[in-house]
Order: structure tokens, then C-alpha cells, then sequence
């Protein structure tokens, strides 16, 4: 295995459970999952609905045959999530210093890293759709 497989290996599964980790607060309704979702008005449809798509695009991230399409969906979700913290929900929520912020800005840097490396599986299947 070469050093390029073990390093998108890698970023798919920290990716991934940057993913995972938030799910807990969306599905569960924790108070602050539900404020930020109030404060863009798509609470509670929206909160569930950004869940699913994470932990699909989470489980696409770690399947190797499926990373491209994750990390494609993932950095659409992330461009959604950080211009909703410009935009919105400001930098700062809920007091947390910014973590939500980072984490989106992190996970953005992963998952348009995994699409570069994966830019011609992306090439192939955009072409085939084009040609039907």
C-alpha cells in the first residue's frame, strides 16, 4: 500500500468521524443543535434532514469504492454549514468559541482534499451522465 492510499485512508476516516461525532447532537435534540437550527428557521426538519445527509456522507467517506461521492456530498454540506456561521448563526454559537465553526472549516479542507484525490473517478462519472 502506498503512502497516497494510507494518507486518503486516513483523511476519509477522520472525515468521517468529524461526521459521526455531531450526529449524536442532531438526532437526539440536544438544546444546542436545536438553537442553531431555530436560529436559521429550519428547526426541527432541517436539523434531522443535515443528520441523514452526514451520516451518509460519513459512511461513504470510510467505504473505499464510495469515498469520492462523500467527500463530494461533504463539501457541499460544509459550504452550506460555514456560510450559514457567516451568514446566520455568526462564528461564535452558543458560546462555544468557535468549535462548531472550525470543525466545518476542518472537515471542508478534508473533504475537498478527498475530492481532488479522487478527481478523476469524479471526471469518469460526470462524463457518463453527460453522455446518456
Amino acid at each position: 500500500m502506498n503512502i497516497r492510499i494510507i494518507i486518503i485512508r486516513i483523511l476519509s476516516i477522520l472525515g468521517a468521524l468529524i461526521l459521526f461525532q455531531t450526529l449524536y447532537f442532531k438526532f437526539s435534540g440536544h438544546e444546542e443543535s436545536v438553537i442553531l437550527f431555530t436560529k436559521l428557521g429550519v428547526e426541527p426538519w432541517g436539523r434531522i434532514l443535515t443528520g441523514i445527509l452526514e451520516l451518509f456522507a460519513g459512511i461513504m467517506l470510510i467505504i473505499p469504492k464510495t469515498t469520492h461521492y462523500g467527500s463530494v456530498l461533504t463539501v457541499n454540506l460544509m459550504i452550506g454549514a460555514i456560510l450559514s456561521h457567516f451568514f446566520i448563526v455568526g462564528i461564535i454559537s452558543n458560546n462555544d468559541d468557535g468549535f462548531l465553526f472550525t470543525l466545518a472549516c476542518i472537515e471542508l479542507l478534508i473533504s475537498v482534499s478527498l475530492t481532488f484525490q479522487h478527481k478523476e473517478k469524479l471526471k469518469l462519472l460526470i462524463n457518463r451522465i453527460l453522455n446518456r
